[in-house]
């Protein structure tokens, strides 16, 4: 090993750019994986968020409930899809098109169908989870475009971080099994060396494959080249590349939705065949899973076609693509089981780590995991801008004072980490106590998150380092809670109903809740115990513990903390 001087270069250069690039953009970080993490969890949020649809418990006869339900609802319709309950969603979410309809969104219709009764529910105006999952690429209130360049940005400063964090700390693997308690700085640098290496596949993999879903922004010089600035070719090969090759439509009557029902008189008008027998022949097939998908195209005529679709593929290959059977829907005979296409090598891969980003194709143990993995860098990046603060605790108690950029940073930290966590519950509280009728209903849930977010950030330029954390911290833990009870209060399954039901998208939300609850709350308690140390001389005219001053005292608050 050199000892000339050279190698210790390169570790302090690495140490800087890793010190400064994780605290310029760490606070963005740090909620880009906050709601990254939460987003493993975005169907059991948008279950929660919805209390309409609790109420929703699935049975033998829900496919056939939701046909019938799909003829009075939409007898004229070019296609219906409807997508079964599963272990992540109680109600029968139903989708068609009308004949002549824009293609698209605009012209796609949605319902949500009682599983056990086949009946629409109305549910409440909220964009749930969906505006966490979003919010975590695209952020909020800018065009999309500036925000996923933000995040890209960021995600690349992220990536520098923890390839030079690996260089800075020459023994962090061997400190990974090294913990110091009660050593301040000590404590928290060995808290964030073990957070850093316990996840560091998890963090290179999630950061490299976020680059990589942006790819086509950051870098598209390779593609329009390759496509001569045809972009749209490029991504409808991508599209199929990434289905594995499998077809989204039936063969024969069904491969244009809606053509055969664009001509149907009234001779062609037939009835369906009974779905229980094709729903055995799948059942058959797929034991474990089951269905998860019926499309029938031309429905109610002569053409009619049943495809009955696996419930959710979990390859990482194929990026959840799940096989399929194709029905006579007249005769009810099986039409065609075709494959399901293996993509390239270099598809594969690129799916592989798609799947592994966004986890869609994870049961719930893995999910779990990929959740605490989540979570274990969220704290990582947590502890690194408060250790920033604690390594500058030296520097402040010789000057006697606290510089405008230390407290600076200290605000930032507070409104960051704990007024995210304040606001996200706060969010949840929106969802149950607005008024279900109210205009831009969804919209007034995401502005209330934003403006509890806002006096978050603002809650610790007038109060101490110290009491900021504890009351924040305190307030994040209450408000998380009590959502447990909120839920059966306004209409939701609770705890003691869904658990009996098997309603574990339900029951997982307040489980977490209640875990939620318990960290902020330990870490509360443990800063309000905390000895304080003693005071220390600040600027003249400021005393100790008001919020214009911070004296080092509290400061010192998130050092008592390990």
């Amino acid at each position: 090993m050199r000892t000339d001087g050279k190698s210790e270069g390169l570790r302090q250069s690495m140490s800087w750019l890793h010190t400064w690039s994780g605290l310029i953009l760490g606070w963005l970080l740090y909620a880009v994986f906050f709601t990254g993490t939460l987003s493993y969890f975005l169907d059991e949020i948008n279950v929660w968020m919805k209390p309409e649809q609790h109420r929703s418990v699935p049975g033998p006869h829900t496919a056939q409930r939701a046909i019938e339900s799909m003829q009075g609802l939409a007898p004229n319709a070019a296609n219906w899809s409807l997508r079964l309950p599963g272990e992540r969603q109680t109600v029968v979410a139903a989708t068609w098109r009308e004949h002549g309809a824009p293609s698209g969104r605009a012209g796609t219709k949605r319902a949500d169908l009682d599983a056990a009764t086949g009946e629409k529910i109305d549910s409440r105006e909220t964009r749930g989870g969906s505006f966490l999952y979003r919010f975590h690429f695209e952020l909020h209130g800018m065009p999309r475009i500036w925000g996923r360049w933000i995040v890209g940005i960021a995600t690349m400063v992220m990536f520098v971080a923890i390839l030079s964090g690996v260089v800075t700390h020459k023994k962090i693997f061997k400190e990974f099994f090294t913990f110091r308690p009660k050593k301040g700085q000590r404590s928290w640098l060995d808290a964030h060396n073990a957070t850093a290496v316990l996840a560091l596949p998890f963090h290179i993999m999630i950061t490299f494959s976020g680059l990589l879903l942006l790819m086509s922004m950051l870098m598209p010089w390779p593609i329009e080249t390759a496509y001569n600035g045809d972009t749209q070719t490029y991504f409808a090969e991508r599209r199929s590349s990434l289905a594995g090759g499998a077809s989204t439509t039936a063969p024969n009557t069904a491969s244009q939705p809606g053509e055969r029902g664009e001509q149907a008189k009234s001779s062609d008008i037939a009835t369906m065949a009974p779905l229980g027998p094709m729903l055995a022949q799948a059942q058959a097939r797929w034991p474990e899973r089951g269905v998860g998908l019926i499309s029938v195209q031309n429905p109610g005529t002569a053409g009619m076609t049943v495809e009955l679709r696996e419930q959710g593929g979990r390859s990482l290959i194929t990026r959840g693509v799940s096989e399929r059977l194709v029905f006579d829907g007249v005769s009810g005979a099986l039409v065609s089981a075709p494959p399901l296409l293996q993509p390239s090598a270099t598809s594969a891969t690129y799916n592989v780590l798609m799947s592994a980003h966004i986890g869609r194709f994870a049961g719930p143990s893995l999910r779990w995991l990929l959740f605490l993995s989540g979570v274990v860098g969220t704290f990582m990046a947590a502890s690194g801008m408060v250790l920033w603060v604690v390594k500058r605790l030296p520097e402040r108690r010789k000057l006697g004072r606290t510089p405008i950029g230390h407290r600076m940073v200290e605000i930032l930290n507070v409104g960051s980490i704990a007024g995210l966590s304040v606001a996200t519950a706060a969010y949840f509280w929106l969802n149950r106590l607005l008024p279900v009728g109210l205009q831009e209903r969804a919209e007034w849930e995401i502005r209330g998150f934003f403006t509890v977010w806002a006096l978050c950030a603002l809650w610790p330029i007038l109060r101490s380092h110290r009491r900021a954390w504890i009351e924040l911290m305190g307030l994040a833990a209450l408000l998380c809670g009590l959502l447990p009870l909120l839920n059966p209060l306004t209409g939701g399954a609770g705890l003691t109903s869904s658990v009996p039901q098997g309603l574990w998208a339900i029951a997982g939300f307040d489980l977490a809740a209640l875990a939620l609850a318990a960290l902020h709350g330990v870490v509360a308690w443990k800063l309000l115990r905390a000895p304080l140390a003693p005071t220390q001389q600040t600027r003249a005219g400021v005393q100790p513990g008001t919020g214009g001053g911070a004296s080092l005292a509290a400061a010192q608050a998130p050092e008592k903390l390990i």
